[in-house]
């Protein structure tokens, strides 16, 4: 056993919350090291968010193309894995020059702690230890894998269905959550035969109605199946295919593909070889750390960020956590502030979410005000041919201050963020009507949204 030089802040690892996290570290002038059991960049960068929106963008550039000049759907989605793993290989490459340019030590191997103040990193047999002053803990998650449908042969998770050689044939997707949505859509515009098995009401159930509207019609127009209040019961494999049996209203259904992929959400790394029992640490029904304000467990030197704490599991979310968590061992007055954190759904329209929604609003009996404006006499808009959806935002009716967003539309995920800033900073639907957007751009929609919003608090005060 090879013992270490101590260090003062010991990362567990080195996704997007991880990575930020060392690097915080460092930059606050701490010895600090990263430990990677699998990938440098985690999930994120190789088999998740990265890789997905890749794919997903290399899908609507072949729909496009094929309204124009149809190519070979086999050769486009060869030549789109070839520029996904490129970009991929890219992110990673930029993950560890970083962390190297800023001094951080990077471990390679499984981190198991075996008290509150050591771990020992094991790789191939091999076996080291470090010893550490505070640790910060960032295994993110992994796919749910339910009972009845374990992962293998033709029963796909997230991670298989991002590297599949070629465009099945045919995709039942188990789940319509946002990834369900996103892997399934982008299959079928390589032309792949999709049907969404949904046990909700809606597919998109974490969005109002409305928002997931104009969304639940592309995909159809996509030529995607869906089926909600769907309830999943058996699996059958067969050579070339899958059979998955499902109930709806009392009624039994079957459907058979040539692949079928589980997306039901996703579970926290925080069980296997952690060693969390070896520090007293203990974890929810769900698997997750219990932590305060300044991402600090109930071991007051040891930190807990991203999919492992409480709250959706995001990239970004991880990524601001890493920074709260590193100053607060630099003695720093960080804390967490959620009431901003964006959401967003690469489909087709995107979907996007910052903040209090209307529906959430009125459950909470909150008074608001709305504003609305839609994409389809945008300019910009038009000159895309992307005029479906609108923005809608959420304000105090008496001052003004937003409180929420909601975009469903053309580069929603970009959009959003104005929104987010808005509500970070305190600033009210007057201020946003009042600012100049450039013109002809899809940030006009906002600021529509927003003076449609001023408008109706003049009416009311009247």
């Amino acid at each position: 056993m090879n013992k270490l030089e101590a260090v003062e802040t010991l990362v567990i690892g080195s996704g997007p919350g991880g990575y930020v996290a060392a690097l915080r570290c460092s930059q606050l002038g701490m010895k600090t090291a990263i430990v990677e059991r699998s990938q440098l960049g985690g999930v994120c960068t190789h088999v998740g968010c990265i890789p997905s929106k890749a794919l997903i963008a290399e899908s609507y550039r072949y729909d496009l193309l094929q309204q124009f000049y149809p190519v070979e759907a086999a050769a486009s989605f060869k030549a789109a894995q070839l520029i996904k793993q490129g970009i991929v290989n890219k992110q990673a490459g930029g993950v560890h020059y970083l962390l190297q340019s800023a001094g951080v030590s990077i471990l390679e191997g499984e981190a198991r702690l075996v008290d509150e103040h050591t771990a020992i990193i094991k790789q191939m047999g091999q076996e080291q230890t470090i010893s550490f002053k505070y640790a910060i803990l960032a295994t993110g998650s992994r796919p749910i894998e339910l009972q009845a449908f374990p992962f293998g042969g033709r029963m796909l998770s997230s991670t298989e269905a991002l590297s599949l050689p070629e465009v099945p044939a045919s995709l039942v997707v188990i789940g319509g959550g946002y990834i369900g949505i996103e892997l399934g859509q982008m299959y079928a515009k390589f032309g792949a035969k999709v049907t969404i098995l949904e046990g909700g009401e809606q597919v998109l159930p974490g969005f109002e109605a409305e928002l997931a509207a104009p969304v639940v019609k592309q995909l159809k127009t996509d030529g995607i199946d869906i089926v909600t209040g769907a309830a999943t019961g058996k699996m059958v494999h067969h050579s070339d295919a899958i059979t998955v049996h499902y109930s709806k209203n009392g009624e039994q259904y079957q459907v058979t593909a040539e692949f079928a992929l589980v997306t039901v959400g996703r579970k926290p790394n925080t069980d296997g070889e952690l060693g969390l029992e070896h520090i007293g640490l203990k974890v929810s029904s769900r698997g997750l750390i219990v932590t305060d304000e300044q991402c600090r467990t109930a071991i007051p030197h040891i930190f807990a960020i991203g999919d492992i704490t409480a709250g959706p599991a995001l990239a970004h979310k991880a990524s601001y956590e890493a920074k709260v968590a590193a100053e607060a061992i630099a003695g720093l007055a960080s804390e967490v502030d959620y009431k901003a954190i964006p959401l967003v759904v690469f489909s087709s329209p995107e979907l996007a979410s910052v903040g209090l929604s209307e529906t959430e609003a009125k459950a909470r009996a909150i008074p608001i005000v709305i504003g609305k404006a839609s994409f389809s006499i945008n300019g910009r808009a038009l000159a895309l041919r992307e005029t479906e959806g609108f923005v809608k935002i959420v304000a105090d009716p008496i001052s003004g201050i937003v409180m929420g967003a909601q975009i469903v539309g053309v580069e929603a995920s970009t959009l959003i963020s104005e929104l987010a800033l808005a509500i970070e900073m305190g600033a009210a639907v007057e201020d946003l009507a009042m600012t100049i957007h450039p013109h002809p751009t899809l940030g006009e929609v906002i600021m529509e949204a927003a003076e449609n919003a001023v408008r109706k608090m003049k009416l009311k005060s009247k």
